[in-house]
């Protein structure tokens, strides 16, 4: 069994990197919603509490129960996690004077502490609250001050159970890492054994007692989520794995007959669909993002019932789920406004009959990356930018047409092969290229036009949870642009999209 860290999230930005950083140690570990805590198992070696938007003191403040983990099991909590232990076991939290966000220095730090071992004295950590422990209850033992902090971390006298007033996560607090460690291979215990190498050992051996001579259908994207998850199932259990690589008429342009020969290279046991037809039906008259991602998912589902009828017996569709799709798709608050629907999460129409299986939904992308190099898999394939699922059909804002598609496909070709050709497609996390649903005023020659306009969009990320818009060179940019105004018929005006996520996402739709 898996050692785990468990994660309970009230709602902070900062959640996934907590993550980030516990697995980068090789500690396995897993996100949840604070009120929807799972069962804690033997396996479970420790918790962290996150920071959160609220303060303590509201109305709707998240309250978890952790009647079965506080005592029981190391437990860390962070900014928000700790302002509630303090405020529910007899301190007062009160509004900071000064609101605490930014860099500050532990001018106090009691080394003898263990979760504190090897800190430097004067160690930069960062704040990001509003609120801050004016009153530690009295078995509170502070171990850690700033200036303007006095209980910036304490722990409960007699009890495993540690929290701190900054965030050990973000780069900016320079020994946040060390201060992990402590807590998770020291404190907890964990052995530091989940590696790409053991991952895919202890999947390979899972899938293949779950799905023993059952027939698998699994979707083909191209991308390396699909790829990944394609080679791991081909390794458990061979040709029982149909692998179905359809052309929804919305993917990059030539890209069907390129990937669909290099999966028959890889040995998979791949049927090519053209679908163009259907999706295109389906999209028809649709504008608003949100059902286009379902009438899209739909499509997927009816495209795959149909082949998957023509193989005898399938039992389990497999998909390239990745754990901020997981993320995303889980509320903290339990329902609330959807912000986009995930081609890969949900669950599926009862008539398909079929079994879900994810190999990848516990992988951040760039552990993706990792585990498919471990497994051999094309560097080609491995370093591809991340393709959405709907693919074109949400970087065409509007209605979807065949005009439009091609408009987008020429245009995103010259983008994408222009990072390629001038050494910048690796120093790119995603790269897009958005048609707007508006027209300009331009001139060409002597002529008026009234053409679309093109959106570029360059992120850098790791795993896709947060994202900087790229700084490409001014240079790059114009001549992209004037290659696409020259090129592409339809289009006269070019703009580049300089927003992050949050709290833009990387995708407009």
């Amino acid at each position: 069994m898996q050692e785990t860290i468990l994660i309970l999230d009230f709602g902070s930005q900062y959640t996934q990197l907590i993550a980030r950083r516990v697995r980068e140690l090789n500690v396995y570990c897993e996100i949840h919603p604070f009120n929807k805590i799972p069962e804690i198992s033997s396996a479970v070696k420790g918790v962290v509490l996150s920071g959160s938007p609220f303060s303590v003191r509201d109305m709707d403040a998240p309250t978890p129960d952790l009647s079965k983990i506080r005592g029981k099991l190391p437990l860390l909590a962070i900014c928000y996690g700790a302002q509630f232990l303090a405020h529910t076991l007899g301190g007062e939290v009160m509004p900071s004077n000064n609101r605490e966000y930014g860099r500050a220095n532990l001018g106090f730090i009691d080394l003898s502490n263990p979760l504190l071992a090897g800190l430097s004295q004067n160690s930069q950590v960062w704040m990001s609250h509003g609120d801050t422990i004016l009153h530690k209850p009295e078995h509170f033992n502070v171990i850690a001050s700033t200036a303007d902090v006095a209980v910036a971390g304490f722990q409960i006298a007699h009890e495993q159970t540690w929290g701190i007033q900054f965030h050990p996560e973000v780069y900016h607090t320079t020994e946040g890492t060390n201060l992990l460690r402590n807590f998770v291979v020291d404190i907890c215990g964990c052995r530091q054994d989940w590696t790409p190498a053991s991952f895919v050992e202890s999947t390979i051996a899972r899938l293949k007692k779950t799905l023993t001579g059952d027939q698998v259908v699994l979707g083909l994207s191209g991308g390396v989520d699909s790829s990944v998850a394609a080679v791991l199932l081909h390794h458990a259990i061979g040709k029982n794995l149909h692998c179905i690589f359809v052309d929804n008429g919305l993917l990059r342009k030539g890209e069907f007959p390129t990937v669909l020969d290099s999966y028959k290279h890889m040995g998979l046991n791949v049927k090519g669909v053209d679908a163009r037809a259907q999706f295109l039906s389906a999209l028809a008259g649709i504008s608003d993002p949100e059902l286009k991602r379902k009438a899209i998912g739909k499509t997927f589902i009816d495209v795959f019932d149909q082949e998957a009828h023509l193989i005898s017996d399938v039992k389990w569709l497999a998909q390239g789920t990745i754990y901020p799709d997981v993320i995303e798709s889980v509320s903290v608050n339990g329902p609330s406004a959807t912000i986009k629907s995930h081609h890969n999460v949900g669950g599926l129409p009862d008539y398909m009959k079929l079994k879900v299986v994810e190999p990848l939904n516990t992988l951040f992308k760039d552990e993706v990356r990792r585990v498919g190099h471990s497994l051999g898999i094309d560097p080609a394939i491995l370093n591809r930018h991340p393709f959405p699922g709907p693919g074109l059909g949400i970087r065409i804002l509007g209605e979807v047409t065949p005009e439009k598609i091609s408009i987008l496909q020429e245009a995103d070709a010259i983008f994408i092969n222009a990072l390629k050709s001038s050494g910048l497609y690796q120093q790119v996390w995603q790269a897009a290229v958005i048609l707007l649903p508006v027209k300009s005023v331009g001139v060409m020659g002597d002529e008026r036009t009234y053409e679309y306009v093109i959106a570029l969009r360059a992120v850098g990320s790791t795993d896709g949870m947060t994202a900087d818009w790229s700084h490409l060179p001014y240079e790059f940019l114009a001549k992209v642009s004037n290659d696409i105004i020259n090129r592409v018929k339809g289009v006269n005006r070019v703009v580049y999209d300089i927003s992050s996520k949050p709290p833009a996402t990387i995708e407009w739709e």
